[in-house]
């Protein structure tokens, strides 16, 4: 089969696509022919072996998935061959085939396509987990957006207004400003412009933000905690920015604030029933079609390289999926 392998950490211009073996069976497992993975931030990370942990090399990219089953170990059940499902993994997902527990398969809800499905997982759940879960985000309350036009941004604008909430998307250019704001949120601001805490301070009532939800580190997280509400919760999901940044303390004791840590890898191994309970509510949401996840670009897998390259630009809209079935 065909699979993109890193055998050095590296530019991710510089990874192929080889011939590998097919991936066998063993007890509890499940083989998948994949038909489509996304391209996450992290994967763009562990490549170059940035990340804050390294997969052992080689290893193939990609973390969610969405296929078909092609065959189940004897002591599976529920996943028999043709079984739409997706699935999130530690890695492997750009390849032709993967072999995962079957605990790390959900059978794919009615009327998703492919493409919907491998984009959904990392980004829906992290949104939903941490605004429900973590924040404790309440109907009327006001959220902030950080980075609100990418994968894991707009999943959290829209998973925010199901919550009941008022949400502010904070984004870089007016393009994604409208991106934002037509999947749901209620406002938008440049957090480039010199004046965007004045003008949160405006959209809030003086106020702030109850909740943020920041995907993206740096200074822009200092400056957001800043403007935070008395009794605020700032939910620390990734760093996109590159930057990791120090939190003076005194500024959670004057402000009231909570940080709040949330880490997607962690959530089934320490708490599988709320893990459980967060997917049976997007599951429902998405047979009902009350959301719709946002596909970004979806590229051919040949062209896996310009799916890692577009979801490192400004201008990426989304999450960039690549088509493998």
């Amino acid at each position: 089969m065909k699979a993109v392998l890193v055998e050095n950490y590296d530019n991710i211009g510089n990874i192929p696509i080889k011939e590998v073996a097919r991936p066998e069976l063993s007890a509890g497992m499940v083989r998948v022919r994949i038909q489509a993975a996304a391209v996450g931030f992290v994967d763009g990370l562990k490549v170059q072996g940035l990340y804050q942990t390294k997969d052992p090399l080689p290893f193939t990219p990609g973390s969610e998935f969405a296929g078909i089953v092609d065959e189940a170990a004897a002591d599976v059940k529920d996943f028999a061959p043709g079984t739409p499902v997706i699935g999130m993994v530690i890695n492997g997902g750009l390849a032709e085939y993967i072999c995962v527990p079957a605990g790390d398969l959900f059978v794919t809800p009615k009327g998703i396509e492919p493409e919907v499905g491998a984009s959904f997982f990392a980004n829906y759940l992290t949104a939903l987990y941490a605004l429900s879960a973590r924040g404790k985000l309440q109907r009327g309350e006001t959220l902030l957006v950080l980075g609100a036009a990418g994968g894991v941004g707009i999943a959290a604008v829209q998973v925010g207004k199901l919550l009941g909430a008022r949400v502010i998307a904070a984004t870089s250019t007016e393009e994604k400003r409208k991106f934002a704001i037509n999947h749901g949120a209620d406002a938008g601001l440049d957090y480039t412009g010199e004046g965007w805490r004045d003008e949160l301070k405006e959209l809030t009532g003086g106020q702030g933000a109850d909740v943020i939800y920041d995907p993206v580190g740096g200074d822009l997280s200092l400056q957001a905690f800043r403007s935070i509400a008395w009794n605020g919760r700032h939910l620390v999901i990734g760093f996109a920015s590159g930057t990791i940044p120090a939190l003076r303390f005194n500024l959670p004791l004057l402000k009231g604030g909570a940080l709040l840590g949330v880490d997607l890898a962690q959530i089934g191994r320490r708490e599988p029933e709320v893990r459980d309970q967060v997917i049976a509510q997007l599951f429902t949401w998405l047979s009902e079609k009350t959301l719709v996840p946002v596909v970004g670009k979806v590229f051919a897998f040949e062209e896996f390289h310009e799916a890692f390259k577009a979801m490192t630009t400004r201008s990426a809209l989304g999450k960039m999926v690549v088509r493998i079935g």
